[in-house]
């Protein structure tokens, strides 16, 4: 058994590993206290294999983590800016500390409490892994947020765990006017909803 002082320095080092992501070999850091920081979850995992991204789509990662969704759609978005966001400190230094180790130039992080400090940018896809109890009130805010600063035709996708589909689905179309469950597995499900052209705010009926 290791002495204890020895233990807890093997803790302190960073979690170092590599993982391919729809054909990207990435090289990941993280730390305990981020989320999933040993390997790239399920539901992160089952979002980026049925995510549709345009080569030179504008991309926004919501509670970015360490970064394994944003830097993926960096990755096949070469072409385009894609934004990281987080509310903990911790994990944009680790995202920001990802995108540079893996060259990813067109992909930077930043601290923020949802949309709150990305300020006037409109995406064209913006995706992230909602956690499971954040309260319903914050879920309308982030999607009524996404609606906001989506570019006309952009997709929000999103994954959750399976129990939250019914309200997704139902929010999804009062905010969006639309829902599209893209595949739902046994613990989590992808949805997407576009956000309408012909729509001139968040829940207002088409023209």
């Amino acid at each position: 058994m290791k002495p204890l002082q020895d233990y807890v320095a093997e803790l302190r080092q960073d979690r170092a590993f590599e993982v391919e992501l729809r054909g990207c070999m990435l090289r990941l850091h993280a730390t305990w206290g981020l989320f999933s920081p040993r390997e790239v979850d399920e539901g992160s995992q089952l979002l980026l294999k049925h995510v549709e991204v345009a080569p030179d789509a504008d991309c926004l990662d919501l509670g970015c983590g360490y970064g394994p969704i944003g830097l993926t759609l960096a990755a096949l978005a070469p072409q385009g800016r894609t934004l990281m966001v987080d509310k903990d400190f911790v994990a944009v230094e680790y995202a920001g500390g990802n995108a540079r180790r893996n060259g990813l130039a067109n992909c930077e992080a930043q601290l923020s409490n949802g949309f709150d400090q990305v300020g006037e940018r409109r995406f064209d896809l913006v995706a992230s892994n909602i956690p499971a109890k954040v309260g319903r009130e914050l879920l309308y805010l982030l999607l009524y947020d996404a609606w906001m600063h989506l570019n006309p035709g952009g997709s929000l996708y999103v994954v959750t765990v399976t129990g939250l589909r019914e309200f997704f689905a139902k929010a999804m179309r009062e905010v969006f006017g639309n829902y599209d469950k893209v595949k739902q597995g046994r613990q989590y499900t992808v949805a997407c909803a576009v956000r309408d052209p012909s729509m001139r705010s968040p829940g207002t009926p088409r023209s």
